[in-house]
């Protein structure tokens, strides 16, 4: 993969409707340099790859401002130490998918692993994996980033002395008013709420200034429905959904349910790792490394709650993220540890996933993210 060479060749040529860039960060080392980029026709299902993007070490998870000219990524192991922290910023050329560096900030604390680009464009909210930390981020007119403007240090820990030693922010993301940031903590079982002023850059504890799952879960990646009524989390360490309805007044999460990602009867060793909810409303999906699958699950509409569909094998190893494209017609499972992208089909009526056949091989792939082309 790294071998391919950039292509310059414009992506705003011709008809553009249903096509899409789409950037893997990845864990970087011998195979991998950074961000990569593809072009994804969503009417034919046809991805083609444009090479290295944007170099960057570790860029595993990425996020793309609303105005679509600027992506950010956070950098686990850059900074002080193996464990220190930094966001990087970079411009996006529309034309071709090529990435430049603008500049890079801490990320407020150890380990950063997830963000997210406010609503309005004027913010990064970060989760710190490494320290149990989540800051904001200033975004300037020319997509350069500041130092945090707002940085909250959780405390605590959990029943597992192993791995909830302390806290561990692991995922950060905004309500669809943009009032609130959830932040799932793996380390406390705990999904935190901060009341959030984009204007001002600041997060402060919400009241109730967190919701719960069951001890030993550890809370990893949230998303929230369509209808903005309900919410869920994925829990790696218990290999569960919780799902949770919202009060969009208050940012109160309430605990609806709690289901199993794995087939009844499995007893080998499972980590979950994200949870997408599908652009209909009607299916969520979450992955399983160990069993190495996507859990496919059935929304009810009117309460929230899931009955679970499937488990699809992704056909490679570790499937650490995955991500529906924008139409909602594909999944696409990345496999960490085979080195791999594999392209479901989503049947629109049943949520089921059919293979494509369709493989790309990229080294450690981590995050997928899409962005229209027009």
């Amino acid at each position: 993969m790294t071998g391919i060479r950039f292509s310059l060749v414009p992506l705003l040529a011709g008809s553009l409707w249903g096509q899409y860039l789409m950037y893997v960060g990845t864990y970087t080392g011998p195979d991998s340099k950074g961000i990569y980029a593809y072009r994804f026709d969503a009417r034919t299902g046809d991805v083609k790859p444009l090479g290295l993007a944007g170099e960057a070490k570790n860029p595993s998870f990425l996020a793309i401002h609303p105005n679509r000219k600027f992506l950010y990524a956070v950098g686990e192991s850059s900074g002080a130490g193996a464990w220190g922290g930094s966001v990087s910023a970079f411009a996006l050329d529309r034309a071709t998918g090529k990435l430049t560096f603008l500049n890079s900030a801490s990320s407020g604390g150890k380990g950063p692993c997830h963000l997210v680009v406010d609503k309005t464009g004027r913010n990064v909210v970060v989760a710190n994996y490494g320290s149990g930390a989540t800051a904001v981020l200033p975004i300037k007119p020319d997509g350069r980033l500041g130092e945090p403007s707002s940085t909250i240090q959780h405390t605590g820990s959990s029943v597992d002395r192993a791995r909830q030693e302390g806290p561990h922010a692991h995922s950060a993301n905004l309500s669809p008013d943009n009032r609130f940031a959830f932040v799932a903590d793996l380390g406390l079982d705990k999904i935190m709420v901060y009341k959030f002023e984009a204007a001002k850059g600041m997060i402060a504890p919400n009241t109730p200034p967190f919701a719960t799952v069951a001890p030993g879960s550890g809370p990893r990646h949230f998303a929230f429905h369509p209808s903005g009524k309900f919410a869920y989390v994925i829990s790696e360490m218990g290999n569960t959904v919780t799902a949770f309805s919202y009060d969009a007044a208050g940012g109160v999460l309430t605990s609806l349910q709690t289901i199993s990602t794995l087939p009844q009867g499995f007893s080998g060793k499972s980590y979950c790792a994200e949870v997408v909810v599908h652009p209909s409303g009607k299916f969520l999906y979450g992955s399983n490394r160990g069993h190495n699958s996507i859990a496919a699950f059935a929304i009810d509409p009117a309460k929230g709650t899931l009955t679970a569909i499937e488990q699809t094998l992704t056909g490679g190893k570790w499937p650490r993220n995955f991500n529906i494209d924008p139409t909602g017609a594909y999944l696409f499972a990345a496999n960490e540890q085979s080195n791999d992208i594999f392209l479901f089909r989503i049947d629109p009526a049943t949520g089921k996933l059919t293979p494509t056949g369709k493989k790309l091989e990229l080294s450690k792939p981590v995050c997928i993210k899409f962005m229209p082309v027009k």
